[in-house]
């Protein structure tokens, strides 16, 4: 029988990656020591990482016909990536991201174009056969849409025997209200450094604790923090840390977040315990960062 797949529901865009050797002062004119064309999208990075790890993955997301989507559509197809839900829209063309990378400090500034191409929604997802997967990963966006994806699979868990049961997690990256009614689904939610931040938390384990009481009975909240590693807590009230695992030189933190995310969901899918998957994370999510680009990171 076919493996059973990972299915991330989200976004896909271009980033046009400058690598510069330091941060360049406003209104001057410096030099790239290099620029590339690089799939990006929080969804689409994760698919990129699980299918290194030798996960099985689809990604669900919007695209617009044109030269993008056929760049981004030949890169996903490199990584083995099942695009038989990707949705092309007749509005809107595929969002572009123009990223300035520092080689001193390794970190990211991101210009983001966003160009009026419609999310994925409810009545698309409703052509999506469940029953390919064995974890479906949504990335926070559309959430009112979103939401009623996530009953549909809630209702088609409720049919299942247990082991037949799809696992479903959550992210919530934005710090956008609309957002964080998404906090309420998923058996493990994903909640970014901004939003913990916006919430006036000062640390991840703050994070967790004052935000727990949003998640649904038995959910576990996930909190990574950067170079301070990454926390969880579950439904027993403890809470789990790994330190972050940083590579001899930062060089491109680029989608170290998706890296993490998606190799929590790997791990935790292979039958992991929690505190193995967010070591995994972190160790992965830390090689990354001493990468340009994925391909490197096993």
């Amino acid at each position: 029988m076919e493996e059973k797949q990972i299915l991330c529901v989200g976004l896909v865009v271009l980033d046009i990656i400058n690598v510069v050797d330091k941060y360049p002062e406003e209104d001057t004119d410096s030099r790239c020591l290099s620029q590339r064309w690089q799939r990006g999208g929080n969804a689409s990075n994760s698919c990129t990482v699980l299918s290194l790890l030798g996960a099985p993955c689809a990604f669900m997301g919007s695209l617009a016909p044109g030269h993008v989507a056929d760049f981004v559509l030949d890169d996903l197809r490199r990584y083995a990536v099942d695009l038989r839900y990707t949705v092309s829209q007749a509005t809107g063309s595929v969002p572009i991201s123009t990223v300035i990378i520092s080689e001193a400090s390794g970190s990211r500034t991101i210009l983001h174009a966003y160009r009026n191409l419609p999310d994925v929604s409810a009545m698309d997802f409703e052509k999506v056969d469940l029953t390919r997967f064995k974890w479906i990963h949504i990335e926070g966006r559309n959430a009112s849409e979103q939401v009623k994806m996530l009953q549909r699979i809630e209702q088609h868990n409720a049919r299942q025997p247990p082991g037949q049961k799809i696992r479903v997690s959550v992210e919530v990256e934005k710090t956008r209200e609309e957002l964080f009614q998404l906090f309420g689904y998923g058996d493990v939610v994903f909640v970014s450094k901004d939003v913990a931040k916006h919430f006036g938390f000062r640390s991840a384990a703050e994070a967790l604790k004052g935000l727990y009481n949003r998640v649904r009975k038995g959910a576990v909240l996930i909190c990574a923090w950067a170079e301070e590693g990454a926390d969880a807590l579950g439904p027993d009230g403890r809470l789990l840390h790994s330190d972050a695992f940083p590579p001899p030189r930062v060089v491109d933190t680029l989608g170290a977040g998706d890296t993490f995310n998606a190799s929590v969901i790997f791990s935790l899918s292979q039958g992991k315990s929690m505190q193995e998957a967010l070591r995994f994370g972190c160790q992965v999510a830390g090689k990354k960062c001493g990468l340009q680009g994925y391909d490197g990171i096993v």
